[in-house]
């Protein structure tokens, strides 16, 4: 005869015997399991050895949904997320009060019966029949907990949800023949521990332990027994007995609990009256889900981590596989993000914008060498609420990853892209060209990768100042973005190979599209994210290795177990001696350029500003041997406006230029991240520069002993070179994308409002005889900013 076992379970040959002799029963059946009575000869066909035993016996329970724990790189918390809200737990962590009233409410005869209970069936009968409808169910907790895990498995599909809860008696019987395999194999004490991490308490709460913390804000193993009694009656009607919006009827299904616990000697009839007499008391603990709630304004960072693993076929190689094992949750995700850097990213995107303000920055910050992100803020907080001024829009990276849909014109800070692609080709950083402030240029004279023409259109473009004329090196057209100069640099260097170079560094558009291979992208014309120019700037501080941008340290699953992550691809991009000379001769726009207002005065850095046409768009690009920045400012709503004339972050301006507002932004978020941090240098180089016109012209020699004879002044006082004198070509159009020239920098602390007068018309000095780099690579430059036609207006903010 077969052994019973222990705590009154039947074997498997009992259980399927016991299942057809009530099978036979068809009407009793019906009525202890709370079906309708046209079941019945549904039941009739399957009640037989064959119909049972054609249901498959391996129950595949699937792994319980948990949250996921978001790090930084420390081990700090960012946000903690999930689809349900669970934490599993033994259940030696389950308060005894709180499985003594699960049984007594659900099942008070579990330990005495099997996966079917006999008894509890006929009692069911009896109430119903005696009701004349479905008064009473007779499913044991090991039918319950079945039931649960087709719930669980079908997940937020509302079709396999109402499949696998639908009233059928074709799932019921596989319930059963599932409940007898379940008590088989897992025991009493393991259903119940299965039983009560599995089940759904209401208010979002899946399992005791997070229904413990959300309604008292403790953890399950401290519930007191009238706690556990709430608990134990909420699983019949979340909604019916919910305590937080209905405390009457919650009170009285709490009541039913404990009269039930006394009933089956769970507890003394003293002890439930006195648990009946006291109050509910409720602590409850809001849900704290999703990026929303993430720290340091990190929320962008968090959903970036999110769209990361969704997207990457790293985690997955379709993107159901993805989802589900982030929806599955139970993650420790360790994290890039430096708390340092993001709190000081998040001060320095509001330091000078407002969140209510029609136009918003983005800061993100890259750690060269090893791609790894530390920072992304905004001045407008994450979140879904308009009214507010959130956004969940990341105006740091690309569409495919939460940002904008196309990215953003980059301005002038794609200039030292040509300039690394000219030195890559041997030009030499002191090659100078002349020109007038207007020249126009044919699309023809420039080709694409493929060799064809770019265009058959004539290109005419401008620097901002009518000025801004007369004959630049590439040192001296970096530090006052001259337009002019970097067309004819991009023509002598070649389009195709100033495309390859931005490639190369990690330049994308924000939509994925392919990149226009057109002239006008030397002056910025093309879109990309803030994400991609801090990525592509480290390169140039990484002394010319790219390193793609990553978000994720490491990954364990709920067994702490590795999950690999993407790591970071390191390629070279240009030699070591062009992302030194880059890294000199930008030294300058922060030191005596365009961007002295974003200048960090205690290490070595440097960087680029940018502005758009119109000024839709105004940039800060920098870095310093360990730490790369950009800071984008602009309109991120419906139509893009330009930025004259307005008032951000409330001060006035008459015109946004990149070195007086994102310039000052990028320092706050510099100095914050890299306060009490190493000071690494930039390995020295010597930049060659053009001889100065009035030194050639007295037999004067070149005084950083570079002759500059490759595409330079030539030592017979001749120029060099492409040589367009001022006035012989004209033109009357903008550019590309780029109005940058961002005088603004070498203004007065107060004030950059100045005359154009002094703006030089001749090639700059040479350097210091020293050969160390020099400080000032320009001796002279305009301070005023102007619009085409050459009238003066302040860059600077000022007092309304």
């Amino acid at each position: 005869m077969p052994k019973k076992r222990s705590g009154g379970g039947l074997t498997t040959t009992q259980q399927a015997a016991k299942f057809l002799g009530v099978a036979a029963l068809s009407g009793a059946v019906l009525a202890g399991i709370a079906l309708p009575a046209a079941g019945a000869l549904g039941l009739a066909a399957k009640g037989t050895v064959e119909g049972f035993d054609e249901i498959p016996s391996n129950l595949k329970t699937p792994p319980l949904s948990q949250r996921t724990t978001i790090l930084d790189r420390d081990g700090g918390a960012i946000a903690t997320v999930y689809s349900r809200d669970r934490t599993v737990v033994p259940l030696k962590d389950i308060s005894p009060y709180m499985q003594d009233a699960i049984i007594a409410i659900e099942d008070s005869r579990f330990y005495e019966h099997g996966a079917v209970d006999l008894k509890g069936i006929l009692r069911a009968m009896n109430r119903n029949v005696q009701a004349g409808g479905a008064a009473q169910g007779a499913s044991t907790l090991t039918q319950q907990y079945v039931k649960n895990v087709f719930v669980e498995e079908a997940g937020d599909d509302q079709e396999k949800v109402a499949q696998a809860t639908q009233q059928t008696l074709g799932r019921k019987v596989r319930e059963l023949k599932y409940a007898i395999q379940v008590e088989e194999e897992l025991g009493k004490k393991k259903i119940l521990e299965n039983y009560l991490n599995i089940t759904f308490f209401g208010q979002q709460a899946y399992g005791v332990e997070a229904a413990s913390q959300r309604y008292f804000s403790k953890h399950a193993k401290d519930l007191k027994v009238e706690e556990a009694a709430l608990l134990a009656g909420i699983v019949q009607s979340p909604t019916r007995y919910d305590p937080v919006n209905d405390t009457e009827e919650a009170t009285k299904r709490r009541n039913t609990v404990l009269t039930r616990m006394a009933a089956t000697r769970a507890i003394t009839q003293a002890e439930a009256d006195k648990a009946m007499e006291t109050p509910i008391k409720l602590k409850v603990r809001k849900p704290k889900n999703g990026c929303i709630t993430a720290v340091s304004g990190s929320g962008f960072f968090c959903d970036y981590v999110r769209k990361t693993i969704l997207t990457d076929p790293a985690f997955g190689k379709t993107e159901e596989e993805r989802s589900k094992l982030w929806n599955l949750g139970g993650l420790t995700v360790r994290t890039t993000l430096d708390p340092r850097a993001q709190q000081a990213a998040n001060e320095a995107a509001t330091a000078r914008v407002n969140k209510d303000d029609k136009f918003a920055a983005s800061v993100v910050q890259v750690e060269p060498g090893s791609g790894k992100i530390l920072s992304m803020g905004q001045s407008r907080p994450y979140g879904l609420d308009q009214k507010q001024n959130e956004t969940v829009l990341n105006l740091a990276v690309s569409n495919k990853m939460g940002g904008s849909t196309y990215g953003f014109q980059v301005g002038s800070t794609f200039k030292p892209f040509t300039a690394a692609a000219a030195l890559e080709k041997g030009i030499t950083p002191a090659t100078s060209f002349s020109t007038d402030w207007k020249i126009t240029l044919k699309e023809q004279d420039f080709r694409n990768c493929t060799g064809s023409p770019a265009g058959y259109a004539d290109w005419p473009l401008q620097n901002e100042l009518e000025s801004e004329k007369g004959s630049w090196d590439m040192t001296s057209a970096l530090g006052k973005s001259i337009n002019t100069y970097f067309a004819l640099l991009e023509q002598k260097a070649g389009l195709c190979e100033t495309v390859e170079m931005a490639k190369k560094v990690g330049y994308e558009r924000g939509d994925g599209k392919k990149i226009v291979e057109a002239p006008s992208i030397t002056l910025g014309s093309e879109v990309s994210t803030p994400l991609s120019m801090a990525g592509a700037y480290a390169a140039f501080a990484n002394r010319g290795t790219y390193c793609t941008p990553i978000a994720i340290e490491s990954i364990t699953d709920p067994n702490d177990k590795k999950i690999k992550v993407p790591e970071t691809q390191c390629s070279r991009a240009m030699s070591e001696n062009t992302a030194d000379t880059i890294n000199q001769m930008l030294k300058g726009v922060v030191e005596d350029g365009t961007g002295t207002q974003a200048g960090l005065s205690d290490r070595d850095n440097a960087g680029k500003t940018g502005t758009t046409n119109d000024r839709k768009d105004a940039w800060f690009v920098g870095y310093t041997p360990n730490l790369s920045t950009a800071v984008w400012v602009g309109d991120d709503i419906g139509e893009k406006s330009s930025m004259f004339n307005v008032t951000i972050g409330g001060q006035y301006y008459d015109k946004v230029c990149g070195g007086c507002l994102p310039g000052p932004i990028w320092k706050i978020a510099m100095t914050g991240a890299l306060n009490a941090s190493e000071t690494p240098q930039f390995n020295p180089v010597s930049v060659p520069r053009a001889k100065p016109k009035e030194d050639k012209e007295k037999g004067g020699g070149d005084r950083d002993g570079d002759r500059g004879d490759d595409d330079g002044d030539r030592e017979d006082g001749k120029p060099g070179g492409i040589q367009l004198p001022p006035g012989l070509i004209g033109g009357a159009g903008g550019g590309g994308g780029d109005q940058d020239q961002d005088r603004r920098g070498a203004a007065s602390a107060t004030s950059c409002r100045a005359s154009a007068a002094g703006a030089p018309t001749s090639s700059p000095p040479a350097r210091p005889s020293s050969g160390r780099p020099a400080r000032s690579p320009w001796s002279s430059r305009p301070t005023a900013d102007s619009t085409p036609g050459g009238t003066t207006t302040p860059c600077r903010s000022r007092p309304r």
